[in-house]
């Protein structure tokens, strides 16, 4: 029969090793988002910055 101590201390590692792979893939999609949400901000500056509407002392 399997000691609850030992089965414990497995299901605490996969637990940890859970956690990890789920805050990975978390981080993962959050620098996606970020790097998209970057390039429309800048998209959006230079256009702004183009029509005149916003100035821009490095443009």
């Amino acid at each position: 029969m399997v000691d609850p101590v030992s089965s414990g201390t497995i299901l605490l590692a996969l637990a940890v090793l859970a956690a990890i792979a789920v805050a990975i893939v978390a981080i993962k999609i959050a620098i996606k988002i970020a790097i998209r949400v970057g390039i429309v901000a800048a998209i959006i500056l230079v256009a702004l910055a183009v029509t005149g509407i916003v100035d821009v002392p490095f443009f």
